[in-house]
């Protein structure tokens, strides 16, 4: 309990930082024939950086949803869990019924249900991504029919959203065969990434429970290239409760590529690969990162230095100068690409050129970096030979 009201107290300090950074917006549509209130949350730093792409969220239900989601978004960026999001809202307090509320004599949309959806996708991503710098990476975020009605995006013939978040949902009795009809294989064709979080909570009823939990058997089933799928059941015996764990939850999963490469990403995907093997995933990981994500992080030192093992232990360290050459590839700015390029030709007693790199590697460094005497001295060590 101590725990979880620190989160909380955590997360309304990050939230109370950024209500000036709230745009209200009435965006008149066409296809509703009607104003939509959204509230977008710019992230800090948005105005400085022109080449920096952000992710797009959409949150339906915002009245309380959105403060909610962005306070993560917030805290999962400053501790560079995530990336920085631009957060769109939509306020549906007078309208949820009418927006999403399904048929339920078979589950299928209502003519108000799609003309809804039709809004999110061809007015409100079409404003926000020629109104704003967003990268590819779109998340919909939703509880209750809401969620429900985010599912329904799933039978797009070329997917455009990358991670269907679906909190506390409120399905049909016919969630299974919905499903069935969504051709999710569709999924491994895209040279890209996916994830469908649901959550189960022991606050839902009996019933709501048992049909949640069935439709979840089902999706672990399946094993879709670049589909994700992430079941949770959250126990709690309130519903509120289970948003509040739901959203950081969910963006623990859908982020987990852009986050540094744990313990448990290293035991499962890096350890028992090649040194080649090992620098490719290394390389890839941040080459998705970017394409995703809009932002070029360089390389963190943590996973360089994870990766770092491998390449010097195994082989015997015969692909030190492709590591180092990734690193500048990627991190040109860094100053271990050309250490390691340097320990490369050092190992094979090519004393100048490794003394050149060395040296460049060093010139990158601020005078005040702690690991720059240690650097110094691979030049004043050769530089006598």
């Amino acid at each position: 309990m101590i725990k979880k009201s620190f989160v909380l107290i955590f997360l309304l300090f990050y939230i109370s930082g950024f209500s000036q950074k709230i745009i209200n917006k009435n965006l008149e549509s066409d296809i509703l024939e009607t104003t939509r209130n959204l509230k977008i949350y710019i992230p800090e730093g948005y105005e400085k950086n022109d080449a920096e792409n952000y992710p797009l969220a959409i949150v339906f239900d915002a009245e309380y949803l959105f403060d909610a989601y962005v306070g993560n978004s917030v805290l999962f960026a400053a501790k560079d869990k995530a990336p920085k999001q631009i957060v769109v809202g939509i306020s549906m307090k007078e309208s949820r019924k009418k927006d999403t509320y399904f048929n339920i004599n078979n589950g299928s949309l209502t003519a108000d249900n799609i003309a809804f959806y039709q809004f999110v996708r061809d007015e409100v991503i079409f404003y926000m991504e020629s109104t704003y710098r967003t990268s590819p990476f779109i998340s919909l975020i939703g509880s209750g029919t809401s969620a429900n009605l985010i599912t329904h995006y799933l039978k797009e013939p070329q997917p455009f959203i990358n991670s269907y978040i679906c909190i506390n949902p409120t399905f049909s009795d016919f969630i299974g065969q919905q499903f069935q009809s969504f051709n999710l294989e569709k999924f491994s064709k895209e040279d890209n990434t996916f994830y469908l979080y649901t959550n189960n909570s022991t606050s839902f009823s009996a019933k709501k429970q048992t049909k949640i939990g069935e439709l979840q058997k089902g999706l672990r089933s399946l094993q879709i290239k670049n589909f994700n799928v992430v079941n949770d059941t959250i126990v709690t015996s309130s519903s509120i409760s289970a948003i509040s764990e739901a959203i950081p939850r969910a963006l623990t999963k859908v982020f987990q590529i852009y986050s540094a490469i744990s313990k448990e990403e290293f035991e499962k995907n890096v350890k028992d690969l090649s040194p080649v093997d090992a620098i490719a995933y290394l390389e890839n990981k941040y080459v998705e990162i970017e394409f995703l994500f809009g932002g070029n992080l360089g390389i963190r030192e943590r996973d360089i230095y994870a990766i770092e093992k491998i390449v010097i232990e195994k082989e015997n360290g015969d692909h030190l100068r492709e590591f180092g050459k990734m690193i500048l590839k990627i991190f040109p700015t860094s100053p271990l690409g050309d250490y390691y390029i340097g320990r490369y030709y050092e190992t094979g007693k090519m004393y100048k050129k490794a003394l050149k790199h060395y040296k460049i590697g060093y010139g990158k460094m601020d005078p005040s970096d702690q690991n720059s005497d240690k650097f110094y001295e691979n030049i004043l060590r050769l530089g006598g030979m």
